[in-house]
């Protein structure tokens, strides 16, 4: 049987007030308001600083972040990021087809004859 880790790790939440806001009301205490001008100063503190196994972010920040922290975003297991819809309810989706390719590594998408 495979064994449990006995501390799971933290979570992070990097957002808007008002998302900052809920998430502390809820317990979270590692809670960051992130605005545009800080957004990737912040990404990069959550995910360099250790101790964390989630790291959920707006939605609104992936535009503010760097070429390559979306990469590592979209390529992290430890810590796991994952963008949250933001207060206004402005979101991207992502397309299953660019999921199971960032996920899987394989396109479903047939090549152009």
């Amino acid at each position: 049987m495979p064994e449990v880790p006995t501390d799971p790790g933290r979570t992070i939440v990097l957002g808007e007030r008002e998302l900052a806001i809920g998430f502390r009301l809820i317990g979270l205490k590692d809670v960051v308001d992130v605005t545009p001008e800080n957004a990737a100063v912040e990404f990069e503190r959550a995910m360099t600083k250790g101790g964390f196994s989630l790291v959920i972010a707006s939605q609104s920040i992936r535009g503010h972040l760097t070429d390559h922290q979306r990469e590592v975003a979209d390529a992290s297991l430890e810590p796991l990021v994952v963008f949250v819809p933001t207060p206004t309810g402005e979101y991207e989706v992502e397309s299953i087809a660019a999921l199971a390719k960032r996920i899987l590594g394989v396109s479903l998408v047939a090549p152009a004859s």
